[in-house]
Parts: C-alpha cells; structure tokens; sequence
C-alpha cells in the first residue's frame, strides 16, 4: 500500500492518525489492522463511503458498550455509598469520601438536580 494511499484514507477519515511537532502523521498499531479491514471491505465490492460508515457504526457500538460498563459500576459504586448513608453515622460518612469517585459524585449531584428540577424545587 503506497504512502498516498494511507494519506487518502486518513483524509477521507477511514484512519485516525497523531501529527507530530512538524506535522507529520503517527498511526498506532491499531491501524495496521483498520487498513487490512478497508482493503477485506473493498475486496468484497464495498465502496470507501460504506466502509467509512461501518467503521463509524462499530465505533458507535464500542462507545455504547463501554458506557454501558461505565454506567454499571458507577450504580455499583452509588448503591454502596447509598447503602453507608443510610447507616448515618461519622465513621460511615468517612467510608463515602474516601470511596466515592469524582464520576460518582457528579452522577449523584445530576441526579438529585434532576429529581429538585421534577419536583418543581
């Protein structure tokens, strides 16, 4: 694969690359892989726009998954705080802030934002 080719599909957006201090491109390892995906995708008759597309689907689903996972700890995390709240007492308030994490706290404080904004508060 020739030099202009892999500039192509970076300026098209089917790579992601890094510019240095004298702007030239830096591609990770990952990227070895995504070119043996477009040239597998074009050697099946797809064209680089629906390449482009399912490039960006997958990466849409990675990002939900990932959020998914995120979003489960957060709750695991929030319902052990929870859990130490409800015993309200100095050494259970000592556990919350050692334990909570900066996500955690932001998530509770949108949360009780939303729930005064519902209650009309």
């Amino acid at each position: 694969m020739t030099k202009r080719t892999i500039d192509y599909y970076t300026t098209l957006g089917l790579l992601k690359a890094e510019r240095s201090s004298s702007n030239y491109r830096y591609y990770d390892s990952s990227a070895i892989e995504q070119l043996r995906f477009i040239e597998e995708c074009k050697a099946n008759g797809m064209t680089l726009e629906g390449i482009k597309k399912k490039i960006i689907a997958t990466a849409e689903e990675i990002d939900v998954l990932e959020l998914r996972l995120k979003i489960k700890g957060l709750e695991k995390e929030v319902s052990e705080v929870l859990a130490q709240l409800d015993k309200n007492d100095l050494e259970n308030q000592d556990f919350v802030k050692k334990h909570i994490s900066n996500e955690s706290l932001s998530l509770i404080q949108t949360l009780l934002l939303l729930i005064n904004i519902k209650n009309g508060g």
